[in-house]
Protein backbone atom coordinates (compact mmCIF):
# COMPACT_ATOMS: atom_id res chain seq x y z
CA UNK A 1 0.00 0.00 0.00
CA UNK A 2 1.08 3.33 -0.78
CA UNK A 3 2.70 5.22 2.33
CA UNK A 4 1.31 8.36 0.92
CA UNK A 5 -2.15 7.20 0.88
CA UNK A 6 -4.73 10.07 2.45
CA UNK A 7 -1.38 12.01 3.65
CA UNK A 8 -1.24 16.27 3.04
CA UNK A 9 1.83 16.64 1.07
CA UNK A 10 2.93 20.32 0.07
CA UNK A 11 5.08 20.02 -2.88
CA UNK A 12 7.30 22.97 -3.56
CA UNK A 13 7.55 24.24 -6.83
CA UNK A 14 6.18 24.54 -9.97
CA UNK A 15 9.43 22.40 -11.60
CA UNK A 16 9.48 19.37 -14.14
CA UNK A 17 10.03 17.36 -10.59
CA UNK A 18 7.15 19.10 -8.86
CA UNK A 19 5.02 18.22 -11.24
CA UNK A 20 5.67 14.74 -11.44
CA UNK A 21 5.96 14.20 -7.86
CA UNK A 22 2.36 15.92 -7.33
CA UNK A 23 0.95 13.87 -9.59
CA UNK A 24 2.14 10.40 -9.10
CA UNK A 25 1.55 11.02 -5.30
CA UNK A 26 -2.29 12.65 -6.32
CA UNK A 27 -2.26 9.50 -8.34
CA UNK A 28 -1.00 7.12 -5.00
CA UNK A 29 -4.11 8.56 -2.57
CA UNK A 30 -2.36 11.65 -1.04
CA UNK A 31 -3.83 14.85 -0.74
CA UNK A 32 -1.38 17.00 -2.25
CA UNK A 33 -1.16 20.61 -2.39
CA UNK A 34 1.47 22.68 -5.08
CA UNK A 35 2.68 26.12 -3.51
CA UNK A 36 5.15 28.34 -6.06
CA UNK A 37 6.59 31.31 -4.42
CA UNK A 38 6.90 33.13 -7.97
CA UNK A 39 3.71 34.89 -9.81
CA UNK A 40 1.93 33.05 -12.54
CA UNK A 41 3.12 33.04 -16.09
CA UNK A 42 0.97 32.73 -19.09
CA UNK A 43 2.94 29.39 -20.00
CA UNK A 44 1.42 28.23 -16.26
CA UNK A 45 -1.74 27.76 -17.53
CA UNK A 46 -2.21 24.27 -18.96
CA UNK A 47 0.53 23.09 -15.95
CA UNK A 48 -1.61 23.77 -13.76
CA UNK A 49 -5.44 22.86 -15.49
CA UNK A 50 -3.38 19.58 -15.92
CA UNK A 51 -2.34 19.45 -12.16
CA UNK A 52 -6.35 20.32 -10.95
CA UNK A 53 -7.24 17.37 -13.52
CA UNK A 54 -5.32 15.02 -10.92
CA UNK A 55 -7.12 17.03 -8.06
CA UNK A 56 -4.15 18.84 -7.09
CA UNK A 57 -4.27 22.45 -5.42
CA UNK A 58 -2.20 24.64 -7.00
CA UNK A 59 -1.43 28.01 -5.45
CA UNK A 60 1.58 30.97 -7.26
CA UNK A 61 3.27 33.71 -5.44
CA UNK A 62 4.00 32.72 -2.04
CA UNK A 63 3.35 30.09 0.56
CA UNK A 64 0.23 30.73 2.12
CA UNK A 65 -0.58 29.08 5.88
CA UNK A 66 -3.39 27.31 4.03
CA UNK A 67 -1.13 25.44 2.43
CA UNK A 68 1.20 24.30 5.07
CA UNK A 69 -1.67 23.82 8.22
CA UNK A 70 -1.52 20.73 8.77
CA UNK A 71 0.91 19.12 6.35
CA UNK A 72 2.09 15.28 6.76
CA UNK A 73 5.64 15.51 4.46
CA UNK A 74 6.91 18.02 2.06
CA UNK A 75 8.17 17.06 -1.62
CA UNK A 76 10.83 20.15 -2.29
CA UNK A 77 12.17 20.81 -5.90
CA UNK A 78 15.88 20.77 -6.66
CA UNK A 79 16.40 24.50 -6.93
CA UNK A 80 15.12 25.44 -3.37
CA UNK A 81 18.22 25.29 -1.38
CA UNK A 82 17.63 23.96 2.60
CA UNK A 83 18.68 27.88 4.34
CA UNK A 84 15.40 28.97 1.98
CA UNK A 85 12.52 30.50 4.12
CA UNK A 86 10.00 27.69 3.16
CA UNK A 87 12.35 25.04 3.90
CA UNK A 88 12.82 27.03 7.32
CA UNK A 89 9.35 27.36 7.90
CA UNK A 90 8.77 23.67 7.66
CA UNK A 91 11.39 22.25 9.65
CA UNK A 92 10.29 24.65 12.48
CA UNK A 93 6.97 23.10 12.30
CA UNK A 94 8.43 19.63 12.51
CA UNK A 95 7.13 19.02 8.86
CA UNK A 96 9.81 16.39 7.04
CA UNK A 97 11.20 17.46 3.91
CA UNK A 98 11.92 14.88 1.27
CA UNK A 99 13.10 15.06 -2.30
CA UNK A 100 11.16 14.32 -5.58
CA UNK A 101 13.93 11.13 -5.83
CA UNK A 102 12.86 10.07 -1.93
CA UNK A 103 9.12 10.14 -3.62
CA UNK A 104 9.52 7.41 -6.12
CA UNK A 105 11.73 5.28 -4.18
CA UNK A 106 9.46 5.24 -1.51
CA UNK A 107 6.99 4.30 -3.95
CA UNK A 108 8.72 1.94 -6.32
CA UNK A 109 9.98 -1.66 -5.77
CA UNK A 110 12.21 -1.08 -8.86
CA UNK A 111 16.10 -0.85 -8.15
CA UNK A 112 17.99 2.54 -8.12
CA UNK A 113 21.71 2.72 -9.57
CA UNK A 114 22.52 6.25 -8.91
CA UNK A 115 25.50 8.14 -10.34
CA UNK A 116 26.13 11.41 -8.68
CA UNK A 117 29.49 13.54 -9.05
CA UNK A 118 30.32 16.73 -9.92
CA UNK A 119 31.10 16.26 -13.73
CA UNK A 120 30.36 13.53 -16.16
CA UNK A 121 27.80 12.41 -14.36
CA UNK A 122 25.05 12.43 -16.89
CA UNK A 123 27.63 10.96 -19.99
CA UNK A 124 27.49 8.22 -17.66
CA UNK A 125 23.89 7.88 -16.59
CA UNK A 126 23.27 7.58 -20.48
CA UNK A 127 25.86 5.44 -21.24
CA UNK A 128 25.07 3.24 -18.69
CA UNK A 129 21.48 3.71 -19.36
CA UNK A 130 21.83 2.56 -23.29
CA UNK A 131 24.04 -0.78 -22.54
CA UNK A 132 21.63 -1.98 -19.71
CA UNK A 133 18.94 -1.62 -22.49
CA UNK A 134 20.74 -4.00 -24.52
CA UNK A 135 19.08 -6.50 -21.66
CA UNK A 136 16.79 -5.14 -19.22
CA UNK A 137 13.94 -2.11 -19.54
CA UNK A 138 15.70 0.02 -17.98
CA UNK A 139 14.98 4.19 -18.07
CA UNK A 140 17.29 6.67 -17.11
CA UNK A 141 16.36 9.23 -15.19
CA UNK A 142 16.47 12.05 -12.44
CA UNK A 143 18.49 14.85 -13.17
CA UNK A 144 18.79 13.38 -16.54
CA UNK A 145 15.96 11.95 -18.54
CA UNK A 146 12.49 11.44 -16.94
CA UNK A 147 12.09 12.59 -13.32
CA UNK A 148 11.42 9.01 -11.23
CA UNK A 149 8.09 9.91 -10.10
CA UNK A 150 6.92 9.58 -13.82
CA UNK A 151 8.62 5.94 -13.47
CA UNK A 152 6.89 4.59 -10.76
CA UNK A 153 3.81 3.28 -12.23
CA UNK A 154 5.65 1.75 -15.05
CA UNK A 155 7.19 -1.88 -15.30
CA UNK A 156 10.89 -1.33 -15.00
CA UNK A 157 13.97 -3.51 -14.61
CA UNK A 158 15.90 -0.78 -13.22
CA UNK A 159 16.05 3.52 -12.87
CA UNK A 160 19.48 4.06 -14.11
CA UNK A 161 19.06 7.63 -12.03
CA UNK A 162 21.23 10.63 -12.43
CA UNK A 163 21.63 12.42 -8.87
CA UNK A 164 22.67 16.01 -7.98
CA UNK A 165 23.87 17.12 -4.28
CA UNK A 166 20.49 19.07 -4.69
CA UNK A 167 18.53 15.76 -5.14
CA UNK A 168 20.71 14.01 -2.54
CA UNK A 169 20.45 16.64 0.62
CA UNK A 170 17.10 15.67 0.77
CA UNK A 171 17.15 11.88 1.09
CA UNK A 172 17.25 9.82 3.97
CA UNK A 173 16.40 6.60 3.15
CA UNK A 174 17.02 6.39 -0.68
CA UNK A 175 19.24 3.39 -1.05
CA UNK A 176 20.31 2.46 -3.99
CA UNK A 177 21.40 -1.19 -5.74
CA UNK A 178 24.43 0.90 -7.35
CA UNK A 179 26.15 4.23 -6.04
CA UNK A 180 27.91 5.63 -8.59
CA UNK A 181 30.39 8.68 -7.87
CA UNK A 182 32.14 10.16 -10.36
CA UNK A 183 34.64 12.61 -8.90
CA UNK A 184 34.55 15.68 -6.76
CA UNK A 185 35.43 19.18 -7.16
CA UNK A 186 33.89 22.41 -5.73
CA UNK A 187 31.14 23.54 -7.21
CA UNK A 188 27.54 24.71 -5.66
CA UNK A 189 29.17 26.14 -2.48
CA UNK A 190 26.61 28.76 -2.01
CA UNK A 191 23.84 26.64 -2.07
CA UNK A 192 25.24 23.94 0.39
CA UNK A 193 26.55 26.94 2.11
CA UNK A 194 30.06 25.14 2.20
CA UNK A 195 32.22 22.36 0.61
CA UNK A 196 31.60 20.25 3.21
CA UNK A 197 28.10 19.92 3.16
CA UNK A 198 28.21 19.87 -0.78
CA UNK A 199 30.57 16.64 0.14
CA UNK A 200 28.51 14.88 2.71
CA UNK A 201 25.02 15.75 0.26
CA UNK A 202 26.75 13.07 -2.41
CA UNK A 203 28.36 10.71 0.45
CA UNK A 204 24.92 9.63 1.74
CA UNK A 205 24.22 7.07 -0.74
CA UNK A 206 27.48 5.70 0.09
CA UNK A 207 27.50 5.45 4.28
CA UNK A 208 24.63 4.75 6.66
CA UNK A 209 21.15 3.32 6.47
CA UNK A 210 21.59 4.57 2.64
CA UNK A 211 24.30 2.00 1.88
CA UNK A 212 24.41 0.11 -1.47
CA UNK A 213 25.08 -3.12 -2.44
CA UNK A 214 27.83 -1.71 -4.51
CA UNK A 215 30.07 1.58 -3.97
CA UNK A 216 31.54 2.76 -7.11
CA UNK A 217 34.16 5.38 -6.82
CA UNK A 218 36.96 6.85 -8.85
CA UNK A 219 40.65 6.35 -7.91
CA UNK A 220 42.00 8.97 -9.65
CA UNK A 221 39.93 11.08 -7.53
CA UNK A 222 42.39 11.49 -4.00
CA UNK A 223 39.43 12.37 -1.91
CA UNK A 224 36.94 9.57 -3.21
CA UNK A 225 39.86 7.39 -2.90
CA UNK A 226 40.33 7.72 0.16
CA UNK A 227 36.61 8.21 1.40
CA UNK A 228 36.29 5.00 -0.78
CA UNK A 229 38.27 3.14 2.25
CA UNK A 230 35.02 3.79 4.80
CA UNK A 231 32.14 3.89 2.49
CA UNK A 232 29.57 0.89 2.25
CA UNK A 233 28.79 -2.36 0.35
CA UNK A 234 31.41 -4.15 -1.92
CA UNK A 235 33.57 -1.51 -3.26
CA UNK A 236 34.76 -1.37 -7.25
CA UNK A 237 37.63 1.59 -8.33
CA UNK A 238 37.61 3.00 -11.39
CA UNK A 239 40.39 4.57 -13.20
CA UNK A 240 43.41 2.75 -11.71
CA UNK A 241 43.98 -0.85 -11.69
CA UNK A 242 43.74 -1.16 -7.94
CA UNK A 243 42.79 -4.04 -5.64
CA UNK A 244 40.50 -6.95 -5.92
CA UNK A 245 37.85 -4.88 -7.83
CA UNK A 246 38.33 -2.02 -10.32
CA UNK A 247 38.01 -1.19 -14.22
CA UNK A 248 40.89 0.52 -15.81
CA UNK A 249 42.92 1.39 -18.81
CA UNK A 250 46.07 -0.42 -19.48
CA UNK A 251 47.75 -0.92 -23.46
CA UNK A 252 45.14 0.73 -24.95
CA UNK A 253 42.52 -1.86 -23.51
CA UNK A 254 39.65 -1.34 -20.88
CA UNK A 255 39.90 -4.32 -18.41
CA UNK A 256 37.36 -4.82 -15.65
CA UNK A 257 38.37 -7.03 -12.48
CA UNK A 258 36.30 -8.90 -9.80
CA UNK A 259 37.49 -10.67 -7.32
CA UNK A 260 40.75 -10.39 -8.64
CA UNK A 261 39.75 -12.09 -12.26
CA UNK A 262 40.38 -9.51 -15.12
CA UNK A 263 38.65 -9.88 -18.32
CA UNK A 264 39.42 -7.01 -21.21
CA UNK A 265 35.75 -5.13 -22.32
CA UNK A 266 36.97 -3.14 -25.14
CA UNK A 267 39.75 -1.46 -27.00
CA UNK A 268 40.03 2.36 -26.54
CA UNK A 269 40.07 2.37 -30.68
CA UNK A 270 36.76 1.15 -30.41
CA UNK A 271 35.27 3.87 -27.97
CA UNK A 272 33.39 6.95 -29.59
CA UNK A 273 34.62 8.91 -26.74
CA UNK A 274 36.96 10.58 -26.18
CA UNK A 275 39.29 11.66 -23.84
CA UNK A 276 40.70 10.55 -19.83
CA UNK A 277 37.66 11.72 -18.74
CA UNK A 278 35.20 9.73 -20.84
CA UNK A 279 37.11 6.16 -20.55
CA UNK A 280 36.33 7.17 -16.73
CA UNK A 281 32.47 7.45 -17.57
CA UNK A 282 32.64 3.78 -19.89
CA UNK A 283 34.74 2.26 -17.10
CA UNK A 284 32.15 3.34 -14.44
CA UNK A 285 29.39 2.14 -16.87
CA UNK A 286 31.15 -1.71 -17.27
CA UNK A 287 31.11 -1.61 -13.81
CA UNK A 288 27.42 -1.32 -13.54
CA UNK A 289 26.78 -3.62 -16.30
CA UNK A 290 28.96 -6.48 -15.40
CA UNK A 291 27.84 -6.47 -11.73
CA UNK A 292 24.32 -6.89 -13.67
CA UNK A 293 25.36 -9.74 -15.58
CA UNK A 294 25.48 -8.07 -18.97
CA UNK A 295 27.75 -9.84 -21.42
CA UNK A 296 30.65 -8.44 -22.03
CA UNK A 297 29.48 -8.42 -26.31
CA UNK A 298 26.48 -6.77 -25.42
CA UNK A 299 28.40 -3.96 -23.69
CA UNK A 300 31.07 -3.33 -26.37
CA UNK A 301 28.52 -3.02 -28.84
CA UNK A 302 26.55 -0.67 -27.15
CA UNK A 303 29.22 1.45 -26.04
CA UNK A 304 30.42 1.39 -29.78
CA UNK A 305 27.01 2.66 -31.05
CA UNK A 306 26.70 5.52 -28.21
CA UNK A 307 25.93 8.90 -29.10
CA UNK A 308 27.46 11.48 -26.17
CA UNK A 309 24.89 13.75 -24.63
CA UNK A 310 23.81 17.27 -26.57
CA UNK A 311 26.14 20.29 -24.73
CA UNK A 312 29.10 17.58 -23.59
CA UNK A 313 31.74 17.50 -25.55
CA UNK A 314 29.64 16.83 -28.41
CA UNK A 315 31.03 16.81 -31.96
CA UNK A 316 28.43 18.26 -34.18
CA UNK A 317 30.29 20.35 -37.62
CA UNK A 318 33.25 20.62 -39.26
CA UNK A 319 34.01 21.63 -42.63
CA UNK A 320 37.15 21.78 -44.99
CA UNK A 321 39.56 23.59 -41.89
CA UNK A 322 37.91 23.25 -38.29
CA UNK A 323 35.97 20.70 -35.99
CA UNK A 324 33.48 22.47 -33.91
CA UNK A 325 32.63 20.98 -30.14
CA UNK A 326 29.71 21.95 -28.24
CA UNK A 327 30.55 21.84 -24.34
CA UNK A 328 28.26 24.16 -23.15
CA UNK A 329 27.29 22.03 -20.27
CA UNK A 330 30.97 22.66 -18.63
CA UNK A 331 29.14 25.17 -16.15
CA UNK A 332 32.99 25.13 -14.03
CA UNK A 333 36.61 26.02 -14.59
CA UNK A 334 36.79 21.93 -14.07
CA UNK A 335 34.26 20.62 -16.11
CA UNK A 336 36.54 22.71 -18.86
CA UNK A 337 39.31 21.23 -17.81
CA UNK A 338 38.09 17.94 -18.64
CA UNK A 339 37.55 18.90 -22.43
CA UNK A 340 40.35 20.90 -22.84
CA UNK A 341 42.82 17.47 -21.67
CA UNK A 342 41.11 15.76 -23.87
CA UNK A 343 43.09 17.39 -26.83
CA UNK A 344 47.01 16.84 -27.70
CA UNK A 345 49.03 19.41 -26.25
CA UNK A 346 50.15 22.31 -28.50
CA UNK A 347 47.20 21.58 -30.60
CA UNK A 348 45.65 24.78 -33.13
CA UNK A 349 42.25 24.92 -30.77
CA UNK A 350 40.51 28.33 -30.01
CA UNK A 351 38.74 28.12 -27.05
CA UNK A 352 35.40 30.54 -26.38
CA UNK A 353 34.69 30.47 -22.54
CA UNK A 354 33.04 33.06 -19.94
CA UNK A 355 29.74 33.64 -18.90
CA UNK A 356 28.22 34.46 -15.29
CA UNK A 357 31.64 33.68 -12.77
CA UNK A 358 31.60 31.18 -10.31
CA UNK A 359 34.68 32.79 -8.93
CA UNK A 360 36.42 29.45 -8.22
CA UNK A 361 39.90 28.89 -8.61
CA UNK A 362 41.96 29.30 -12.06
CA UNK A 363 45.25 28.47 -11.93
CA UNK A 364 44.69 24.66 -13.10
CA UNK A 365 42.27 26.19 -15.78
CA UNK A 366 44.97 28.51 -17.16
CA UNK A 367 47.93 26.11 -16.82
CA UNK A 368 45.54 23.28 -19.26
CA UNK A 369 44.51 26.44 -21.73
CA UNK A 370 48.52 26.77 -21.82
CA UNK A 371 49.30 23.30 -22.90
CA UNK A 372 46.48 22.71 -24.93
CA UNK A 373 44.78 25.94 -26.50
CA UNK A 374 46.11 28.63 -28.84
CA UNK A 375 43.76 31.10 -28.66
CA UNK A 376 41.25 32.13 -26.42
CA UNK A 377 38.00 34.36 -26.89
CA UNK A 378 36.28 35.26 -23.69
CA UNK A 379 33.03 36.70 -23.65
CA UNK A 380 30.71 37.37 -20.90
CA UNK A 381 30.88 38.90 -17.49
CA UNK A 382 33.40 36.62 -16.02
CA UNK A 383 35.84 37.77 -19.09
CA UNK A 384 37.50 40.51 -17.74
CA UNK A 385 38.73 38.37 -14.45
CA UNK A 386 39.60 35.28 -16.86
CA UNK A 387 41.72 37.87 -18.54
CA UNK A 388 43.18 38.61 -16.00
CA UNK A 389 44.28 35.51 -14.50
CA UNK A 390 45.00 33.91 -17.81
CA UNK A 391 48.00 36.95 -18.28
CA UNK A 392 49.00 36.65 -14.89
CA UNK A 393 49.28 32.67 -15.44
CA UNK A 394 51.22 33.70 -18.40
CA UNK A 395 48.97 33.06 -21.39
CA UNK A 396 48.45 36.18 -23.44
CA UNK A 397 46.59 35.15 -26.99
CA UNK A 398 43.59 36.68 -25.61
CA UNK A 399 40.38 38.05 -27.47
CA UNK A 400 37.64 39.56 -26.17
CA UNK A 401 33.97 39.58 -27.55
CA UNK A 402 30.98 40.88 -26.96
CA UNK A 403 28.25 38.03 -28.32
CA UNK A 404 28.29 34.45 -28.82
CA UNK A 405 27.61 35.41 -32.93
CA UNK A 406 30.76 37.78 -32.56
CA UNK A 407 33.01 35.36 -30.94
CA UNK A 408 31.92 32.48 -33.53
CA UNK A 409 32.87 34.65 -36.24
CA UNK A 410 36.30 35.22 -34.66
CA UNK A 411 37.07 32.04 -34.20
CA UNK A 412 36.21 30.76 -37.81
CA UNK A 413 38.26 33.68 -39.06
CA UNK A 414 41.52 32.30 -37.67
CA UNK A 415 40.79 29.01 -39.68
CA UNK A 416 41.97 26.60 -36.57
CA UNK A 417 41.66 22.91 -36.69
CA UNK A 418 39.26 22.80 -33.56
CA UNK A 419 37.11 25.71 -32.66
CA UNK A 420 35.82 24.47 -28.41
CA UNK A 421 32.65 26.18 -26.87
CA UNK A 422 33.88 25.33 -22.91
CA UNK A 423 32.44 28.25 -20.89
CA UNK A 424 33.74 27.17 -17.77
CA UNK A 425 30.82 29.44 -15.87
CA UNK A 426 26.88 29.60 -15.85
CA UNK A 427 25.05 31.15 -18.74
CA UNK A 428 22.58 33.26 -17.09
CA UNK A 429 24.61 36.25 -18.06
CA UNK A 430 23.60 36.20 -21.72
CA UNK A 431 21.06 32.80 -21.83
CA UNK A 432 18.57 30.87 -19.65
CA UNK A 433 20.17 28.24 -19.25
CA UNK A 434 23.84 25.83 -20.84
CA UNK A 435 21.28 24.02 -23.07
CA UNK A 436 20.26 27.74 -24.82
CA UNK A 437 23.86 28.66 -24.59
CA UNK A 438 24.96 25.31 -26.53
CA UNK A 439 21.87 25.27 -28.78
CA UNK A 440 22.44 29.14 -30.34
CA UNK A 441 26.23 28.03 -30.74
CA UNK A 442 25.02 25.13 -32.94
CA UNK A 443 22.56 26.87 -34.79
CA UNK A 444 25.04 29.87 -35.69
CA UNK A 445 27.88 27.38 -36.35
CA UNK A 446 25.97 25.51 -38.82
CA UNK A 447 24.54 28.79 -40.33
CA UNK A 448 27.99 30.16 -40.74
CA UNK A 449 28.99 26.87 -42.65
CA UNK A 450 25.99 26.87 -44.93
Amino acid sequence: MTQFKDKKVLVLGLSKSGISAAKMLAGHGAKVFLTESREQKFEDIQKIADLKSYGVEVEMGGHSNKFLEGVDIAVTSPGIPPHSEIIQRLKASNVKVISEIEAAYLESVTPFIAITGTNGKTTTTALTDFIFKTKFNSEACGNYGLPPCDLVDKHLDYYICECSSFQLETTENFTPKISVWTNFTPDHIDWHQGLENYFKAKAKIFTGRQTPAYSVLNAKDEKLLEFSKTCGGKVFLFGENIGENCCYVEDGMIYFKKDGLTEPVIGLADCPLIGEHNYQNIECAIICAKLEGIENNNIKRAIMEFKVPEHRLEKFAFNENTVFYNDSKATNPEASLVAINSFKEGSDVVLIAGGRDKNTDLKEFCEAIKKHIKTVILIGEAAQRFEENLLANGFSNIIKESSMESAIDRAISLKPEVVLLSPACASFDMFSGYEQRGKVFKEYVLSKLK
